[in-house]
């Protein structure tokens, strides 16, 4: 039962732009067996995985599909609040990846390199955004469908990754709002071809992360914690004149860092 609610803390931050499914994995102390889980799942031992990936999947699919509709409904009408709400539960999680990491210790100047080094990659991504990545893509061709496939891909492979958001990925290539309009709409098609190219993605991420981290855990801790320090600047929606709007997105923020911060601790006790 708590895999259940773990998974849905993980499938609702993979609906939020900015915020890791692996982030939260990470701070719910289940990253290194879900990386675990997966790479033993395409092998003899796929049994053995089912008890942890049941719960776990059926958790990632309540809040998918029950939240999808309110997150819609918020980025439509109160954007700043949530995005505000977003950098909150990022903020929360940077210092749980630098303690992880043991950053005091293992860190070194190349490290620091390392870290600001993938915070401007993904500060550069952000500018060169298209302005009308937010538009709901109705009427699809056959390369619509391509392109959604390999930009789930893309996405599956940042959603295992501690401070890379899938669907910030996805905001990034400019399908985030025709996957949740999807998703809430239920289109089956588009629903298809977006796990199709999930279940790839992290299939061939959670190998590659399984090796890094095994390897050389320093080194792939300072590109996660850049990566998530980066993502803060893209998902800024600047500030809006209305006073009453501001003081609403403190507050989100203030909730969204609490929110971090608890779950991170409830896991260590």
């Amino acid at each position: 039962w708590k895999n259940i609610f773990r998974g849905m803390a993980m499938g609702a931050s993979d609906l939020i732009p900015g915020v890791s499914g692996g982030t939260i994995a990470l701070v719910l102390g289940i990253y290194h067996r879900l990386l675990a889980a997966i790479n033993h799942f395409f092998s003899k031992r796929w049994k053995e995985q089912l008890g942890f990936f049941i719960p776990l999947g059926l958790g990632i699919g309540i809040a998918i599909f029950s939240l999808s509709n309110l997150l819609e409904w918020l980025l439509m009408d109160y954007p700043q609040p949530t995005f505000f709400f977003f950098i909150g539960l990022i903020l929360g999680t940077i210092p749980f990846l630098l303690r992880e990491a043991d950053y005091k210790h293992s860190f070194r100047p190349l490290h620091y390199l390392i870290l600001i080094v993938a915070a401007v990659l993904i500060i550069l991504s952000g500018l060169f955004r298209e302005e009308d990545a937010g538009t709901i893509i109705t009427s699809l061709s056959a390369a619509d469908y391509i392109y959604l496939f390999f930009a789930a891909w893309l996405a599956s492979s940042a959603m295992i990754l501690p401070g890379v958001s899938g669907s910030f990925i996805l905001l990034l290539l400019g399908v985030y709002e025709t996957v949740i309009h999807a998703i809430s709409s239920l289109q089956f098609s588009v629903l298809l071809t977006v796990g199709a190219g999930v279940v790839i993605g992290i299939v061939v991420m959670s190998k590659l992360l399984h090796h890094l981290l095994r390897k050389h855990p320093t080194g792939t801790y300072a590109v996660m914690t850049g990566l998530l320090i980066g993502s803060l600047f893209v998902i800024f929606p600047g500030i809006g004149a209305n006073i009453t709007l501001l003081l609403l997105s403190i507050i989100t923020l203030v909730i969204g860092f609490l929110l971090a911060v608890t779950l991170g601790r409830l896991e260590r006790t």
